[in-house]
């Protein structure tokens, strides 16, 4: 660990100066707090997006994606941070997801954290991942995973790779 301080690097960035992802395949709306092995974002379910249930809730199964840009935000600062353009990466996946609701409800913010529990030189990485809200002032998880992701020094080669047989 460093003595970065949580939110040190970008106190006040917005979040699409951090993620490339826009319109609606923006999930988070801000960064909480960060540091050298843990960032915790902000997101709410938006009723009139494209993924909202009869009842303008978030299904639980796009959690793994709030996950996914979460870690994208955390290495996204950390190569910021230390100078370094931020390089694509790709989500693994994970061996088991579990989520406690079926959907995340709309008007309640969403807290996702995720800490990094592995991250090796080629470029792989591992994060424990959990979504919470805060119910009525007590914590309450409502999701969790660990998450595999992969970070290619050359991000195209490993694409165009990717589709040839």
């Amino acid at each position: 660990m460093t003595d970065t301080q949580p939110g040190a690097a970008f106190p006040t960035a917005p979040i699409e100066s951090i993620l490339p992802h826009r319109g609606t395949m923006l999930l988070l709306a801000s960064v909480d707090s960060w540091d050298e092995e843990f960032l915790a974002a902000i997101a709410h379910a938006d009723p009139a997006a494209w993924y909202a249930d009869a009842e303008g809730n978030m299904p639980a199964w796009i959690g793994i994606e709030l996950m996914a840009q979460a870690i994208a935000a955390h290495v996204g600062l950390l190569s910021t941070r230390d100078g370094k353009p931020a390089r694509p990466g790709v989500l693994l996946g994970s061996r088991k997801y579990e989520a406690s609701v079926p959907a995340f409800p709309h008007g309640q913010p969403l807290r996702i954290e995720a800490r990094e529990l592995l991250r090796g030189a080629e470029g792989h990485g591992a994060y424990e991942c959990t979504i919470s809200t805060d119910g009525g002032g007590a914590k309450k998880r409502l999701a969790n995973a660990v998450i595999k992701v992969y970070q290619p020094t050359d991000f195209q080669a490993f694409i165009e790779g990717s589709f040839t047989a």
